[in-house]
């Protein structure tokens, strides 16, 4: 931290490049030490757990306390599945952005339980609003890899005609909302469509996701306004991630309190979880999820959790925090941490995590060599430029009529 001779506060992270990492400062309690309130407590009888932080696995794999969610052993083994999927899809794509084959990619390696626990906790029909880390959404609601590579190849099979960067990805079928370059827009869009289920008279409800540096835009205050104000069925989610590109967490206060806390002054009831313990996880959506069906309104998270790559293909992350910072990261892995309670318990063993991983690889590999069959940034097929005036309109008007027929198309 920085302070001049008037006192002005200026944020520094921990520790720069060249420097040893530590994160003694950061507070982790022991699994099972928060309690589980019931589902209609008074947002004000639980303040203390947008500073606490709620965690069910221990360090020795061990489901501790009272928000243990109780899950199946073929559900945590679909979770496991889905987060080593997630990753191995990662993997693939940032080589083949290597390759030239697209323009850009973003992966979420770390975080992989922040999506994958919140989509199995939903139902199919509630509607997700991502920000652009959150593939495992799609990936646990069993959305097809060809249908996600098609759209970062931009190629002749992208169902968005290429007309999103990379990684923005849109699904209806899958619940999950088109991605937006503009940070923090998907709030403000899931609280509408969440008032929108609610005066319909249905119970579906909509979860939106952000990350903790655009927690400081207006979009996340409106957003919270309306939520509070009309009691949305909403789920709205802050991944806590340390790092908003090159801007560490204090930049947007992170260092005056917690994120959680922002939902305090709205009246929502806020929750801090360890967004990297896949079991935690799913318990807070599913109390959150529960609390939105039976009209009690919104439920703010905070996922504190941490970005091992970089902010993208296009970010050098050793450039501003130390090469070594996501080694000591104190909360681990959350892939490691499910398949050490899974193996604790008896479900499952080394040799068929490595052969599950094999498999993953391969159908990755598989679904890339028929996606790169559509077409690729350099080659292959692609949507004419003649469709760029499509969609835009139910009925295209005159102007776009005159600039298509200029374009000569």
């Amino acid at each position: 931290m920085i302070r001049n001779s008037t006192g002005l506060h200026i944020p520094e992270p921990a520790h720069r490049p060249g420097e040893q990492p530590d994160f003694s400062h950061i507070t982790v309690p022991p699994a099972g030490s928060v309690g589980r309130p019931p589902v209609d407590v008074d947002p004000r009888a639980i303040r203390d757990c947008a500073f606490q932080m709620i965690r069910v696995l221990d360090d020795d794999g061990k489901v501790c306390g009272q928000w243990d969610p109780g899950l199946s052993a073929a559900e945590l083994v679909a979770g496991l599945r889905a987060m080593m999927l997630t990753r191995a899809y990662d993997t693939r794509m940032v080589r083949v952005q290597r390759q030239g084959k697209t323009s850009f990619y973003m992966k979420s390696t770390g975080e992989e339980a922040v999506a994958v626990a919140a989509a199995m906790a939903l139902r199919r029909d509630d509607m997700c609003f991502p920000t652009y880390r959150q593939q495992g959404i799609l990936i646990a609601r069993d959305w097809p890899l060809v249908e996600m590579m098609n759209q970062v190849y931009s190629n002749s099979r992208d169902r968005l005609k290429g007309r999103q960067m990379p990684i923005m990805y849109s699904s209806r079928e899958a619940g999950f909302f088109s991605i937006s370059g503009n940070l923090g827009t998907q709030y403000s869009q899931a609280v509408g469509w969440a008032m929108a289920a609610a005066a319909d008279g249905n119970d579906r409800l909509s979860a939106a996701w952000i990350g903790e540096g655009a927690t400081a835009e207006g979009d996340f205050h409106y957003a919270l306004t309306f939520a509070s104000v009309y009691q949305a069925p909403c789920i709205l989610n802050i991944v806590n991630n340390q790092w908003a590109i090159s801007s560490f967490s204090g930049i947007a206060g992170g260092e005056v309190t917690t994120f959680a806390a922002r939902g305090l002054g709205f009246g929502i009831p806020s929750l801090r979880v360890d967004g990297n313990d896949f079991l935690a996880v799913h318990a807070v959506t599913s109390w959150a999820a529960e609390r939105a069906r039976s009209g009690l309104g919104p439920t703010l998270i905070e996922l504190f959790t941490y970005r091992v790559e970089g902010h993208s293909t296009s970010d050098d992350p050793t450039r501003y925090r130390p090469a070594s910072e996501a080694s000591v990261w104190p909360l681990g892995d959350p892939i490691e941490r499910l398949k050490q309670h899974l193996i604790v318990s008896g479900h499952w063993s080394e040799d068929r995590h490595e052969a599950l991983r094999k498999e993953l690889d391969e159908e990755v590999r598989a679904a890339g060599k028929l996606s790169e069959s559509y077409g690729t940034l350099k080659e292959g097929d692609r949507w004419p430029a003649a469709t760029m005036f499509d969609d835009v309109y139910r009925e295209m008007p005159p102007h776009l009529r005159a600039q298509r027929r200029q374009a000569g198309v």
